[in-house]
């Protein structure tokens, strides 16, 4: 049986710029982690570096879809030298700040600048749209990178945490500012798969944001993030109420888990349905798995119920990429799905304020009311918005496993 992961490699340059993406965006899931972990081990409290990460969540949110918009127009090599050089700088200097106690005004003008650093995931995904537009190879070059995602996510946050703690207080930025120096250069090496610049049309200055069904996906992802958000810090206060704090990472790992082995599968599968109604289904999914968690009584259980809740994550996001590929025009692709990837973001920090609070003030189980509001609410913005997704071209290919 061949491999459909196998096949999305044998195009020249595929596994070069893939290997270059991965090492340029492990910083994305190492910095926030790694400015509360620099700042606390530093100043000894929270208050200030939780406000630091999220000044830096924050103005990410906001540029780097700005950052994806001029990639677009000038093309990938011409701007992420430069905005990746700004991030760096910005991040070498709030470690600086943060060595030599500078006032805290200045972690904060730092945290706004790095907020420079691009989108990597989705330069990446451009240069596999560039090779499978319109073929069933770019679901699976997709359902690939949401993998990829799944493993930096889980990586990052070890390696940020654990080298702040083992070495240095500013060891994990400091790993990222590496990782982030070689990688983008490394990327931007690879100009015969760098996607072209398109000739910009007069009157095509605004926004994809202003895009509908854009719009839908977004909200959903945001909705989306939250519950995404609300798994870690929520599984950390359950395990400590059950007397096995050290115990939180084994539902957390089943979670990444679930997501990986559902990812790779639906990779493989070719749908008769619209990709509006596949998004509908997923998300009707994602919703459906949080109510299980509201029952959850033990470690166990909660691995199982994060196991399912896993398995709607790595299809959702494949299909949220598939429609912004198919609803915004080509020469706006990089910057449809940083939008794609910013609410996602956006979410997640959302998501954990909101269970922390609930958390501090109700205690561990009442997080998971967060996961539920969030279900209910992405599926309300798909079911409100679904005639904005017919937009998007459908998908005509019949359900088999390639």
């Amino acid at each position: 049986m061949p491999n459909p992961y196998r096949e999305i490699f044998q195009v020249p340059g595929a596994f070069a710029f893939s290997l270059a993406g991965f090492i340029a965006r492990l910083p994305a899931s190492m910095v926030g982690l790694g400015i509360v972990t620099m700042l606390s081990e530093r100043r000894g409290e929270y208050a200030i570096a939780g406000a630091v990460a999220a000044t830096f969540a924050l103005a990410s949110a906001l540029i780097t879809p700005q950052v994806s918009r001029l990639v677009d127009r000038y093309g990938q090599r011409r701007v992420l030298m430069p905005t990746a050089a700004a991030g760096a700088l910005a991040l070498g200097g709030l470690m600086v700040a943060t060595w030599t106690g500078a006032p805290s005004w200045l972690l904060f003008v730092f945290a706004l600048l790095a907020g420079l650093m691009p989108s990597i995931g989705a330069m990446v995904r451009a240069r596999w749209t560039e090779f499978y537009r319109d073929t069933p190879q770019l679901r699976t070059a997709f359902a690939f990178e949401s993998v990829v995602d799944e493993v930096i996510f889980i990586i990052g946050p070890i390696v940020a945490i654990g080298l702040s703690v083992g070495l240095f207080p500013e060891a994990g930025p400091l790993a990222a500012l590496i990782f982030l120096v070689v990688g983008v250069p490394l990327l931007c090496a690879q100009r015969r798969t760098e996607p072209p610049v398109r000739a910009h049309v007069a009157g095509t200055d605004t926004s994809v944001i202003r895009v509908g069904g854009v719009q839908t996906v977004v909200l959903v992802m945001i909705a989306i993030g939250a519950i995404f958000g609300t798994a870690e810090i929520t599984a950390v206060a359950f395990a400590e109420a059950q007397g096995q704090k050290a115990a939180a990472s084994l539902p957390l790992a089943v979670y990444a888990t679930g997501s990986l082995i559902v990812g790779l599968v639906f990779g493989t599968m070719r749908l008769k349905a619209s990709l509006a109604m596949q998004f509908l289904a997923a998300i009707a999914l994602a919703a459906a798995t949080t109510l299980p968690l509201l029952a959850v009584t033990g470690l166990y259980s909660l691995a199982l119920v994060f196991f399912m809740a896993g398995a709607a994550v790595s299809p959702t996001i494949i299909i949220a990429m598939g429609l912004v590929e198919r609803l915004v025009p080509p020469r706006q692709l990089t910057e449809g799905m940083t939008w794609a990837i910013t609410g996602i973001n956006i979410g997640m920090a959302a998501g954990a304020s909101a269970a922390g609070i609930l958390i501090d003030i109700h205690g561990a189980h009442s997080g998971f009311w967060v996961s539920v509001g969030a279900g209910v609410a992405a599926l309300l913005v798909v079911l409100i918005g679904y005639s904005r997704l017919l937009g998007a071209r459908a998908e005509t290919l019949v359900c088999e496993a390639a």
